[in-house]
């Protein structure tokens, strides 16, 4: 199915948020938001690797010597040119297969990776999404499969500097130049307002809250169904973050 394609996750990170600082190495339970994250991108069985594509600002050292000590590819580009630093990190890992992940969404279920990337696969098609222009997915829960040398061209054809700060926005606003496919989530995954991103404090609290119900059952590789199940069983947790905006666009 593969067709000898190198097929590589890229995770933007960086510790200058203005809302949440530091949110990526943020610790939830005995480990920190990103090392949860890349465990659980591991369990993807379609991906042949993994690249950390944050900043060459000086406060994101933290980020590549945590790279080097968990022995995980890193690239280090342009804090503001996002599209820019993750061509390039990609390009350093001779990717074929994008597949598009924010720091900000550690609990990203592998089986919506996988899904993403076989649905691009068995399909004729430029962009394979489920955060486009029809969000049915619970926040946080993302996946972006598109080829390197589609977003080459796109950093190199387009000056826009908030096509430069949104990695994919470019294929969403201009759906006519592209064959783009949106997942829509199946009826059990369809909760569109379940918030499951790191942007704020309060996104944190509700992140511990989580890890804290379901790691002593799961370990970390609970599901977006427990999640789902847990969340529907209590209704309080969701309050936690009902004054969080989210932030438009986010791609």
């Amino acid at each position: 199915m593969k067709k000898n394609l190198n097929i590589v996750a890229s995770v933007e990170a960086r510790m200058g948020s203005s809302r949440l600082p530091g949110k990526v190495l943020k610790n939830i339970g005995e480990i920190d938001m990103l090392t949860l994250l890349i465990k659980r991108l591991k369990k993807s069985k379609l991906l042949d690797d993994i690249v950390v594509a944050t900043s060459s600002k000086k406060g994101d050292n933290l980020i590549s010597d945590w790279c080097k000590k968990n022995n995980i590819a890193c690239y280090r580009g342009s804090e503001e040119d996002v599209l820019d630093r993750v061509v390039k990190a990609h390009e350093y890992m001779n990717t074929d297969l994008i597949v598009e992940i924010t720091g900000d969404c550690p609990l990203t279920d592998p089986e919506i990776i996988d899904l993403g990337i076989e649905t691009f696969l068995v399909n004729n098609v430029d962009v394979v999404t489920n955060c486009g222009n029809y969000l049915t997915w619970p926040l946080g829960q993302y996946v972006q499969v598109f080829p390197l040398e589609l977003l080459q061209k796109v950093n190199l054809d387009i000056k826009d500097p908030v096509v430069h700060e949104h990695v994919s926005l470019y294929f969403y606003e201009n759906p006519e130049k592209y064959k783009l496919l949106e997942i829509i989530a199946p009826e059990i995954w369809r909760y569109p307002n379940y918030r499951l991103v790191l942007d704020y404090e309060e996104d944190y609290e509700l992140h511990k809250q989580i890890y804290n119900y379901l790691y002593p059952i799961y370990g970390n590789y609970f599901k977006l169904s427990n999640i789902i199940e847990l969340i529907a069983n209590n209704n309080e947790l969701l309050k936690i973050v009902e004054s969080c905006e989210e932030r438009v666009p986010r791609k």
